[in-house]
């Protein structure tokens, strides 16, 4: 019986062609959420008592992802600034002795989904890792995902393709699926925000959705939520503006712009409804942002549910526009036609 050949993550890494710090950071932080994974098992669903920068009340189980998290890039000497969704200012954890090695930050959301942990459903890390500064397209050079479920699953992407790693028994992430590929369109939608909330553009959007037979299927996390469209190749996720929040509920450096960077390297989209989400320069810590993450046929679709109004108010501009030149052309022929006379 042959036995079956694997590939780990760090064999995987070993042959990718990027920088050889790089990939031993993406290792560091595939360890660390291994401790992660280990204290979500311990199934602690109690309230800490305090609340993080957002305002959002914090499970003991959320201050100690993010206090694994901090500890752990204290001690990593390739990370010079960590940027945490549970704190309130970036965190400087570059050491005397790292010199030049320490050139990348990484922004972190340590425990996504946890209000989820006390039904038992599935939770995840999110993170994005960038070359210098916070500056989105122009500065991100990998973003990982953890999901903590059945399964413990890592997805990747370091700007050439996406790849899914599973870990396994013995406590290795093994490849799963390489060079994950979305399809022209899906047949899922998770859509996030209350209903009576929803503006009249999106509410019309999921309508059109709704009109082709698409299936609901949405958990409340965005981890999981986005894995599924993931690896059924297909559909979308939003969570929109809203009338009471027009910039949406999650945050465009810590959930956005990592799973913008996996999405788009599997051939997916994200965009905020007009541009893509890589290209917005974050201009605070927790900005917030609408989302859309999926395939071609629905975003291109919701670009046009969301835009409808505003090409409609551009049309009559520039109808009116050309109603005054032309009430000017004929001023000016009129005013000629005196003259010769």
């Amino acid at each position: 019986m042959q036995r079956m050949i694997t590939t780990d993550l760090r064999i995987f890494l070993a042959k990718s062609n990027i920088d050889l710090n790089l990939r031993r950071l993406i290792s560091y932080i595939a360890i660390t959420s291994k401790y992660i994974s280990s204290k979500i098992h311990e199934a602690n669903r109690k309230f800490a008592g305090t609340t993080n920068f957002s305002g959002e009340e914090q499970l003991e189980l959320d201050k100690a992802a993010d206090e694994i998290f901090i500890q752990r890039m204290k001690h990593c000497p390739y990370v010079k600034e960590m940027a945490s969704e549970e704190q309130d200012e970036t965190i400087n954890v570059i050491l005397p002795e790292q010199g030049e090695e320490a050139v990348y930050s990484i922004s972190v959301d340590p425990l996504d989904g946890s209000s989820l942990v006390d039904v038992n459903l599935a939770v995840g890390t999110i993170v994005g890792i960038h070359y210098g500064q916070f500056l989105g397209r122009t500065s991100m050079v990998a973003a990982m995902y953890i999901l903590y479920g059945p399964l413990t699953t890592l997805v990747l992407t370091t700007g050439q393709g996406t790849h899914e790693f599973v870990l396994n028994p013995e406590g290795e992430f093994i490849l799963g699926e390489e060079n994950i590929k979305m399809k022209e369109q899906g047949k899922i939608y998770a859509p996030g925000g209350l209903k009576e909330k929803w503006t009249k553009e999106h509410a019309q959007y999921i309508g059109e959705l709704e009109k082709e037979k698409y299936k609901l299927r949405y958990s409340g996390g965005l981890v999981p939520d986005f894995n599924q469209i993931l690896l059924k190749k297909g559909g979308i996720f939003t969570y929109p503006a809203l009338i009471d929040a027009p910039n949406g509920k999650l945050r465009l450096l810590f959930e956005l712009q990592p799973m913008a960077f996996i999405i788009e390297q599997a051939g997916g989209f994200a965009i905020n409804g007009k541009a893509d989400i890589l290209d917005i320069i974050p201009n605070s810590l927790h900005q917030r942002c609408p989302v859309y993450f999926g395939s071609q046929y629905e975003i291109e679709l919701a670009k046009k549910c969301l835009n409808e109004k505003e090409e409609s108010i551009n049309n009559k501009e520039k109808l009116r526009e050309e109603e005054l030149n032309n009430v000017e052309t004929k001023k000016e022929i009129y005013e000629v036609m005196i003259e010769e006379n």
